[in-house]
């Protein structure tokens, strides 16, 4: 039997080949990103619309697209007192041209119920650009009260040089944030709160769940109060899920709501005071007879235990 070849030229082909080998994993593992990835950064949001029918109003679409109403007339070029007609297209989101990161030097403050997705698509750009801006490791997990950078670094001197034109409604300072902390010391000024009808708490509010504010148990018929003074902007059965809803605006910033009602006794445009009968409770739209309560500050859900007095 022959005895095997060992040649130098032989090991030298078993050592070029090795290296080959390995260039090819290397080159594996360092292959660009997909095009899909590297082409979301320039991706505009896609913009929504929704056509007024019967019985809708502009707070009820806010309500319902949880925006404040404000945001939805200046999209809109839609004035005071807020009239829609029906067959109206109306935009729910920001014109391209408004959307995109901030200006340099822009902050936004996290409010309860925000996500880092939610944000980046509000400004339009990707939750991982937002992320690198603010160093901010995956899950991307970001708690109420947290100062965000709404752009890329580098160009804060400029900004600092150059104050900012203020907007109309008061200083960039208005964040969603502290939003919610004026919004506590906001209550007193529109008469105080107090709770819409007796029960316990079926279900309380969930910022990152489905459910916005409270459930209260109680019998058919039972009364509904309004929670605080305001006006009626809506009343109906035109949003899904509420059943029969009234909703109150209490001033600029607040509204209320109280769906699942039975025998309604306010029409839009009434105005009520803080503990005036404006309902019953019933089931409509649900599968038990409770009321579903929420309290809006700037379009944005908040805890009512947070305003209502304690039991």
């Amino acid at each position: 039997m022959p005895a095997p070849v060992n040649t130098p030229a032989l090991r030298c082909g078993f050592v070029l080949t090795a290296a080959l080998l390995l260039s090819a994993c290397a080159g594996e593992a360092t292959a660009p990103a997909p095009v899909s990835e590297l082409g979301e950064s320039i991706r505009h949001p896609a913009e929504e619309y929704r056509e007024v029918v019967a019985g809708d109003t502009l707070y009820s679409i806010a309500w319902e697209s949880g925006r404040d109403y404000r945001e939805l007339a200046a999209w809109n070029n839609i004035t005071a007192p807020f009239t829609i007609k029906p067959g109206r297209k109306l935009r729910l989101s920001p014109p391209h041209s408004e959307t995109g990161r901030g200006a340099p030097g822009a902050y936004r403050t996290v409010a309860k119920g925000d996500t880092l997705r939610a944000i980046a698509r509000e400004i339009g750009v990707t939750h991982k650009e937002l992320a690198a801006w603010n160093n901010i490791p995956p899950p991307y997990t970001i708690r109420p009260g947290r100062k965000l950078r709404l752009s890329p670094p580098g160009n804060e001197t400029a900004a600092r040089e150059k104050p900012a034109a203020k907007k109309p409604g008061g200083p960039a300072k208005n964040s969603a944030a502290g939003n919610t902390v004026r919004a506590k010391k906001t209550a007193p000024v529109i008469g105080g709160w107090t709770w819409p009808t007796d029960g316990g708490v079926l279900e309380h509010y969930s910022s990152g769940g489905p459910n916005k504010g409270l459930d209260i148990g109680g019998r058919k018929g039972q009364p509904i109060q309004a929670a605080a003074p305001g006006t009626i902007v809506y009343q109906g059965s035109g949003l899904r899920g509420y059943g029969r809803l009234i909703i109150i605006k209490h001033n600029a910033d607040f509204l209320s709501a109280y769906a699942h009602c039975d025998k309604i006794y306010v029409k839009e445009g009434n105005v009520i005071k803080r503990g005036q009968k404006i309902a019953e409770m019933g089931n409509s739209g649900t599968d038990r007879v409770k009321l579903h309560f929420e309290i809006r500050y700037r379009g944005a859900p908040v805890d009512p235990l947070d305003y209502l007095p304690k039991k």
